[in-house]
């Protein structure tokens, strides 16, 4: 099997706009997506209007205006992570993504995030996306988080 390189068509599912419930600290959010905007803010007000949003781009929008908790550097992947450890606790979601065995999973993309996954535009060449999105989702595949 080939690498990974976008999560779209097939491998939407890897996406963390596709629709699959999760649950962070108790609350149930519509995506992944929607779960880690909430989790940059620690009031639950702010928290409870972006799981109302309807659409994961929506969520996306508004989580770029909070104002991020202080600590977010220091946590935001160890968030994600238990973000998708939630999401890929449904069985059938987890056996696709154990489907993609033995690729490397890169969340290739077009708007310049080469922390969460790597851009492949003309500006972004000579950068080496960090990937950890597919990293994660390479170490929930694998089982190491068990």
């Amino acid at each position: 099997m080939e690498d990974i390189i976008s999560f779209s068509g097939e491998y939407r599912f890897l996406s963390n706009f596709y629709p699959a419930k999760v649950i962070y600290e108790g609350v149930e959010y519509r995506t992944s997506e929607h779960a880690y905007q909430a989790a940059k803010s620690l009031n639950r007000v702010v928290r409870a209007s972006i799981q109302k949003i309807q659409k994961p781009g929506k969520a996306k929008e508004e989580g770029q205006l909070i104002k991020a908790r202080p600590d977010w550097d220091k946590v935001k992947v160890k968030i994600m992570t238990e973000i998708l450890l939630s999401k890929f606790s449904d069985p059938k979601l987890m056996e696709m993504l154990v489907a993609t065995r033995p690729a490397i999973l890169i969340e290739g993309n077009t708007w310049h995030d080469n922390f969460w996954g790597s851009c492949f535009c003309e500006k972004c060449s000579s950068i080496k996306g960090q990937n950890h999105l597919g990293i994660i989702l390479y170490n929930i595949r694998e089982g190491l988080y068990i």
